[in-house]
């Protein structure tokens, strides 16, 4: 306040320098200078003040360069009167003049300091804004809102209170001085309080008509219908963080129902055959009339073929689900791509048989990043596929080579294809193809844990395929740092 006096102060005594100024100028240098000239320069003058410091000053400067211009350029000379009556008219005119075109120039300074603040609000507010939409969680939006609004606002500090949950969240920077009395009135009163000596402001939060908390600023002055436009905008921000984690928490449902019935029907189709292929046996063996010693054999033989296959099964759910549940820690280090591939080719020999493979990896590859127990798995899965899925005598093509910052490993067969309408699904847990059902034996889980097992490493996986010329899979893993050609 007395910050403001003084400068006040000051301002008035320029203006009567100026004043003081324009008379000696125009005496000692053009001492028979005509009198309009001198009144249009005090005009100018006056005007010019006006733009600048406001009303108060210039009427003040109005005031004093009436008596200069009397005293000094009227007739009689030296003298605070008037000889010629017309001179009085000249004179009321010029204080008259002075003092409208003063308020006139005060007026529209004034009205350009207000278009420019309400810019620089509407600014603020699409800043804040904007900021408020980058947050999807209420809590985070809570403990952030603070924060946004000293950023947006240039403010000392701020707060928020929540009204529901009844419980207050500050600016981490900054020095808060806002009284939890004051937020919980502005929030029972459901309208602003402001003390602008002491430059605090709380406002109501709205969400419509409703007053869901409210807020306080310090060390910034907004207006009422700011304060208002941001209490309206932390309503809506909170109510679409909330809408945002419903709809969130209603598709993870969705999703988890549709996970259940999927292996719920996996189950059941997957886990009766075997079941009913070895419950079969079983009675075959322990009826009356006890089967021969070949068919016997042939019976315990596929006993046990349907119990691998339930362990198979088994094992890919749990292991399907340690992946998606983040437990599966892996084991990084530089591995070779053809280390990777001859482990893999070594896994499968048994499944490919005698089937011809055919290898085409470049020479000089880096090395890659990866867990080789884990990425052989994923090389093992594509590998059974196109053994599975091609007939036998067709060949299996296995290519590698660097993608620039990662190696890129593709498993090509000679089978049917996938259809356009199934190669977006085929990844999916629990999916096999429609035509491959009765087909060929599977869990439909083995191209799901290889794309989470390739994610995990940073890399990806996808496939293209043409109806009755075959599919090719290829995932990519990352180079190792430092890595040079392989050995």
């Amino acid at each position: 306040m007395q910050r403001n006096v003084r400068q006040h102060v000051l301002r008035m005594i320029a203006a009567l320098c100026i004043v003081a100024a324009i008379a000696a100028f125009y005496r000692k240098e053009f001492p028979t200078v005509n009198q309009t000239t001198v009144a249009l320069s005090f005009l100018l003058a006056i005007l010019a003040v006006s733009a600048a410091w406001g009303m108060a000053v210039s009427a003040l400067m109005s005031v004093a360069a009436m008596l200069a211009f009397n005293y000094f350029f009227l007739p009689p000379v030296g003298h605070l009167t008037v000889a010629d009556p017309e001179n009085w008219a000249a004179l009321l005119a010029f204080l008259v003049t002075a003092i409208v075109g003063s308020q006139l120039s005060s007026r529209i300074r004034k009205e350009a300091d207000v278009a420019h603040r309400r810019r620089t609000e509407i600014e603020q507010l699409y800043a804040f804004s904007q900021k408020l939409l980058g947050e999807g969680n209420v809590i985070q939006l809570l403990n952030a809102i603070p924060n946004h609004i000293v950023e947006s606002f240039e403010a000392g500090a701020a707060s928020v209170f929540l009204a529901e949950k009844q419980k207050f969240y500050g600016s981490e920077y900054g020095t808060p001085q806002l009284e939890e009395k004051q937020l919980k009135a502005a929030f029972d009163k459901e309208e602003p309080l402001i003390d602008g000596a002491e430059r605090f402001s709380y406002a109501p939060v709205r969400l419509g008509i409703k007053s869901i908390g409210s807020f306080g600023i310090s060390g910034a002055r907004l207006t009422r219908h700011t304060l208002e436009a941001v209490g309206t905008l932390l309503g809506i921000a909170i109510e679409r963080a909330r809408a945002v984690e419903q709809l969130s928490k209603a598709e993870a449902d969705r999703q988890s129902e549709r996970l259940r019935s999927a292996l719920l029907d996996s189950i059941t189709h997957n886990f009766r055959t075997p079941l009913t292929s070895i419950k079969a046996s079983v009675t075959s063996l322990l009826s009356e009339r006890p089967p021969k010693a070949e068919q016997r054999r042939e019976l315990l033989e596929i006993m046990d073929e349907e119990c691998d296959r339930l362990n198979r099964l088994i094992e890919d759910a749990a292991e399907m689900a340690r992946l998606e549940a983040g437990e599966v820690e892996l084991q990084f280090s530089p591995v070779g791509v053809r280390e990777l591939i001859d482990a893999a080719m070594e896994n499968c020999k048994f499944a490919l048989g005698e089937r011809k493979i055919e290898f085409q990896i470049r020479d000089g590859l880096p090395q890659v990043r990866a867990d080789l127990a884990r990425a052989k798995e994923v090389l093992v899965q594509l590998l059974d596929n196109a053994s599975l899925y091609s007939e036998r005598g067709k060949p299996i093509a296995v290519n590698a080579e660097s993608n620039g910052n990662s190696v890129m490993i593709s498993v090509a067969d000679h089978g049917p294809g996938i259809d356009a309408m199934e190669q977006g699904l085929i990844f999916d847990k629990f999916y096999r193809g429609k035509g491959q059902r009765a087909v060929v034996q599977g869990t439909g889980m083995g191209l799901s844990i290889a794309k989470a097992i390739v994610e995990a490493h940073g890399g990806s996986i996808n496939m293209t395929s043409q109806p009755g010329r075959g599919s090719v899979f290829s995932f990519t893993l990352p180079v190792a740092r430092g890595s040079g050609e392989a050995r």
